[in-house]
């Protein structure tokens, strides 16, 4: 084998090796964006049902002096 073609095998095998690895990193990131969008689901419920138990309770709690005036 000539140097060109220990040079070409080299630069392939470098390619192919970055090629799965990008793929790999793809995989992964996509494997991120469920996790997040599932988070944000979650946090959009939570917050719903913050706010609505906010609501229940404002009502639910008289407004009074404290004990010590």
């Amino acid at each position: 084998m000539s140097d060109a073609d220990d040079r070409i095998t080299r630069l392939e095998e470098m390619l192919a090796h970055q090629a799965k690895t990008i793929e790999e990193l793809s995989d992964q990131l996509a494997e991120q964006w469920k996790v997040l969008e599932q988070t944000r689901v979650k946090l959009d419920r939570l917050t719903e049902r913050f706010l609505s138990l906010e609501e229940q309770t404002r009502d639910a709690i008289p407004v009074s002096r404290p004990p010590h005036y």
